[in-house]
């Protein structure tokens, strides 16, 4: 399945977001525009979650079993949902965040193998343990210094 069009645009930008340490603030980005949508993003706001989940279970060493292809991808479908100014923009009423949508679905498709790779390793985890891993601080810089751990 082909990518969205203008998913590309932010591979790149993704990689360099990862090789600077940025993970942390992209998180809480995500996390606050996807509490804000609310109910807009339907069943893909659980999807949203698991990807949320992933990278912070990565970010804290807790989880590598993910190609670095496949994280950039996660990393740069989650740059995409934030960008106001994509496909279509979202400031547009009723559809600005369509295409947001059809990218977190393209994501979730395309790596299944990998998530559902990750979700059995979440369902074998302690829950108490899972509780930390996937906990988000109350800002960026607490995140930024509880990791990167190296692998």
């Amino acid at each position: 399945m082909k990518a969205p069009w203008n998913f590309a645009r932010f591979l790149p930008l993704a990689g360099r977001l990862l090789a600077r340490g940025r993970l942390p603030t992209l998180l809480f980005a995500v996390a606050s525009k996807g509490a804000a949508q609310g109910n807009r993003l339907g069943k893909l706001k659980d999807d949203l979650r698991l990807l949320q989940a992933l990278c912070l279970a990565y970010w804290r060493g807790e989880y590598r079993a993910i190609s670095t292809k496949s994280l950039i991808s996660v990393v740069a479908g989650l740059m995409y949902f934030l960008s106001p100014v994509d496909a279509i923009p979202d400031f547009i009423p009723m559809f600005g965040m369509l295409d947001d949508i059809a990218v977190l679905a393209w994501l979730m498709k395309t790596l299944d193998n990998e998530l559902n790779a990750f979700r059995l390793w979440r369902n074998r985890q302690n829950p108490e343990k899972l509780a930390v891993v996937e906990r988000l601080p109350d800002s960026p810089e607490q995140l930024q210094l509880q990791g990167p751990k190296k692998p």
